[in-house]
């Protein structure tokens, strides 16, 4: 009887606390929009009035602390439901220095939380479907039960990301609650002209292995009920879940936005009738949890200290400027030293460098997967570069993807914040990288930064690029400006078999995200690339160029394909009596300036050559930092070389017309001697 009575008591001061915390998101939400009225803290809100009930109640069901939450931007109520401090809350909203919640980097709303297993968020719309995602795999192959929660609005499910999510996580049977907040509104666009039918339950349904439960937002029992089924679902390896709660949105979309442009009064007035909170209130009024005097004692108390929670933050020490561009790299992850090179007697091409550098890696650290497209079983990847792997270690640690690349970079994302996996994901093409460009560039680049520092993302994305195959317009990009536009990502192109081992073990062993281009003309190359195969702990260190020969009358500077080219133009101008300084850069981000400036120091005359379409290629950007940084050393204007501005034609014809040619060095090199 005793027990009884104390379970009681428990359910009822479970249903208080549900309340407090409520309270503490509504308080919240109106104390912030009276501070954006006042000039004081941000100049943008995004309220979370009439989701409350949704947040916290889910938030409540799950370990904090155990189990992982990628809430979007009006998912307030959950991070406060989950733990997250209403001075940390506030702290953000005023973009002030502190470690969580990024530091005043993102707008409010974007929550992270390392201790509460709340991943860097964003303002990308859906992107977090995919994360949640890769975080639920990475979970699964460290046997873990943890669930994984992710949260959106309606108008979130129209991104392909979610349907993308969807998918593989029903395919793997993952554990991930995905919560569609249903308030009606992409901002002012209605449901009906989002979704056919005007609901995404029918189209969730339809996914085999994911269960759907389509519930009212504001009804405790129901949202309750599915959310510990989802929960059973996942900690029992099951599948994902989907729930699909109808809220209203009692607020604008954000402090910006006037909802009287496209909302009526009645349909206002019907959203203020569905309140959760006044519906919550009256459901443990009728079901005898509390009295009425309870309510108004815990609703004074939550107001006090949501008022006293905003003064402290208010405290908070603002940002340094002179630390607005830390973290976008991991500090001293480019101090590697360069290994001593020791080689066995038999020479390898670059494709069996990097299928070798990736097995001895794998070898090395069990935390280390594989996938991609094609890449798993027999076949090992369009170019065979990871063939063997699924026989040697497994399925679960080399396998394939759906032909999605916003699938595999995102699932990269998730995977590697947990700490669990180290990806080194392939896309296929660089041509393709395109439909995962949101993931690459949003997300993937500037997570740590975002975060402050407290969040890394350390992936490998291998891909294919470069021309000279006949491989057209999709299969002859040469990719490597546009990543290198893009801080926080390593961007690593190789050579030669020796490099590409070096250079690819020590990107798996580097904490930042790198791009690691290989040129699809080298990958058998004998010539020029293949080399004695370096032993298992050779390592380049990244922002290192190498000297592939020294010159004193002219400097080349090169990368991937061109590399070879500049060299065969250099023996056959030595035969005139020019002696020319080839450099391969190996790497683009981070960029060796100290040993392209000494090189002209002592030769005064500078050609950049590459593939890529002239341009904004990054060969301007060379030539604008040795113009700037050297300019006193030149002799000579700095010349270029590069691809035609056009895309490469499949004709072997027009390629040869389009991408730079032996001849063309020759005549350049030739005529920068002359100055």
């Amino acid at each position: 009887m005793t027990a009884s009575i104390d379970n009681l008591e428990g359910q009822k001061n479970g249903y208080k606390t549900v309340l407090e915390l409520i309270y503490h998101s509504r308080f919240t939400d109106e104390k912030m929009g009276k501070l954006v009225k006042q000039n004081k803290g941000a100049t943008f809100q995004l309220s979370a009035a009439g989701h409350e009930l949704l947040g916290v109640v889910c938030a409540q069901k799950l370990v904090s602390g155990k189990d992982w939450g990628l809430p979007y931007y009006r998912d307030q109520p959950f991070a406060v439901g989950l733990g997250c401090p209403l001075v940390e809350i506030f702290a953000a909203f005023f973009a002030k220095e502190l470690k969580e919640h990024s530091g005043g980097r993102m707008m409010p709303g974007h929550f992270s939380h390392k201790k509460l297993n709340i991943p860097c968020q964003s303002s990308v719309v859906g992107s977090q479907f995919l994360h949640a995602v890769g975080v639920a795999h990475a979970l699964r192959y460290a046997k873990k039960d943890d669930v994984v929660y992710v949260s959106a609005g309606d108008g979130a499910t129209s991104q392909g990301d979610f349907h993308e999510a969807l998918n593989f996580a029903a395919i793997h049977k993952l554990a991930v609650i995905f919560v569609i907040h249903d308030n009606g509104w992409a901002i002012s666009v209605p449901v009906k002209e989002q979704t056919d039918g005007g609901s995404i339950v029918p189209i969730a349904a339809g996914f085999p292995g994911v269960e759907v439960f389509a519930v009212d937002g504001c009804d405790y029992p129901q949202i309750e009920q599915a959310m510990e089924k989802a929960v059973a679902r996942g900690r029992q390896a099951l599948g994902p879940s989907v729930i699909v709660a109808k809220v209203p949105r009692l607020a604008a979309h954000s402090s910006s936005d006037d909802p009287n442009k496209y909302k009526t009064s009645d349909i206002s007035a019907e959203e203020k009738l569905r309140d959760p909170i006044v519906r919550y209130e009256q459901w443990l009024l009728n079901e005898g949890f509390i009295s009425q005097e309870e309510i108004i004692d815990i609703r004074k108390k939550a107001f006090q200290t949501v008022e006293e929670e905003a003064l402290k933050a208010e405290s908070y020490p603002d940002p340094k400027p002179e630390n607005a561009t830390k973290n976008v790299f991991i500090e001293g992850s480019f101090n590697q030293e360069m290994s001593v090179l020791q080689t066995g007697d038999e020479k390898i091409v670059i494709m069996d460098a990097l299928n070798h550098a990736i097995d001895e890696e794998m070898q090395r650290d069990p935390s280390i997967i594989v996938f991609g497209q094609d890449v798993a079983h027999g076949k090992g990847g369009v170019f065979g570069i990871t063939r063997g792997l699924t026989a040697k270690f497994g399925k679960e640690r080399c396998f394939n993807t759906p032909l999605a690349e916003s699938t595999i970079v995102g699932l990269a994302i998730g995977q590697s914040m947990t700490g669990l996996c180290k990806p080194v994901a392939e896309v296929q093409f660089a041509d393709y990288l395109w439909t995962g460009i949101n993931q690459l560039f949003n997300e993937l680049a500037s997570i740590h930064y975002r975060s402050n520092g407290l969040w890394t993302c350390p992936v490998v994305l291998r891909m294919p690029c470069g021309g000279y195959i006949q491989g057209g317009p999709y299969h002859s990009q040469s990719i490597e400006a546009y990543l290198a536009h893009c801080p926080g990502l390593v961007v690593a192109i190789p050579s030669n078999a020796q490099d590409a081992k070096g250079l690819l073990k020590s990107a798996i062993r580097n904490p930042n995200p790198v791009v690691f281009l290989e040129h699809k003309a080298l990958y058998r190359q004998q010539k020029f690339c293949a080399r004695a195969e370096p032993t298992n702990d050779y390592l380049i260190p990244f922002g290192q160029a190498n000297i592939v020969r020294e010159g004193t009358d002219v400097t080349i500077i090169a990368w991937g394909m061109m590399v070879v080219m500049a060299n065969d133009v250099a023996e056959k101008l030595l035969q005139e009596g020019l002696s020319v300084e080839v450099i391969d850069l190996r790497t683009i981000v981070p960029l060796d300036k100290e040993t392209i400036i000494k090189s002209i120091q002592k030769t005064g005359k500078l050609l950049i050559v590459h593939e890529a379409a002239r341009n904004c290629g990054f060969g301007a950007e060379i030539a604008a930092m040795v113009s700037q940084d050297a300019f006193r050393y030149l002799d000579a204007p700095v010349v270029r070389v590069c691809g035609k501005d056009s895309p490469v034609p499949y004709s072997k014809i027009l390629e040869e017309a389009v991408l730079p040619q032996e001849k063309e060095l020759l005549h350049a090199v030739r005529d920068l001697a002359s100055f």
